[in-house]
């Protein structure tokens, strides 16, 4: 799996572009800021955007999904608990153990994963091929995403951290919604409020 990462605007926002290679199918992550950046990559190594996958609703994370949506013709994917608080076009609700093939029914096997905690429906999406998951702001590299925001909560964050991200093995590399990407290896040494959340 080929990851072109796009950090976008005042919160530094990671947009994802996934794909297998140059002219194949791809999946926008996150697009929060940015559409020239995103329609110029997917130019320049002939891309079809299959869909744009939300993690969750938040304006840094899904303010341009619906332009990028409509220049690619493509639908929007988002869990179905964010349809409760955002506003915003969603064209297939993830309910949770969805697959989505990247780049047709022989490509590679990707997993809607529900983690609910920083937002009420959150999604991590898992290639467990590649080894890699985009966590949203679920789990960062170093902390966890704040609970506080409308339709967050603490109690389901250390659900999802442990029913999930915690099942990751050390070789499973995460890509967050902001910072830099890391290994659960350098995840369980240093993210010391994921440690505290599935400690006992």
């Amino acid at each position: 799996m080929e990851i072109h990462r796009i950090v976008e605007g005042p919160l530094e926002a990671n947009c994802y572009i996934i794909y297998k290679k140059d002219g194949a199918a791809a999946y926008v992550i996150d697009p929060g800021y940015d559409t020239k950046r995103t329609i110029a990559f997917v130019r320049e190594h002939g891309l079809a955007v299959s869909a744009i996958l939300l993690t969750h609703s938040h304006h840094d994370h899904s303010g341009k999904a619906e332009a990028l949506a409509k220049a690619f013709d493509c639908e929007i994917y988002a869990g179905r608990e964010e349809l409760d608080y955002y506003r915003g076009r969603v064209d297939r609700v993830i309910d949770g153990g969805e697959v989505l093939n990247l780049d047709g029914e022989n490509g590679e096997v990707i997993e809607a994963l529900p983690t609910p905690g920083h937002s009420a429906g959150g999604v991590c999406y898992y290639s467990k091929k590649s080894r890699v998951a985009f966590t949203g702001d679920t789990i960062f590299n170093v902390d966890l995403g704040y609970t506080h925001f409308e339709g967050g909560s603490a109690e389901r964050m250390r659900e999802s951290l442990r029913n999930v991200v915690n099942k990751w093995d050390n070789g499973v590399t995460i890509y967050p919604g902001h910072g830099d990407s890391a290994t659960m290896k350098t995840v369980r040494e240093i993210n010391r409020e994921f440690i505290e959340a599935v400690r006992g």
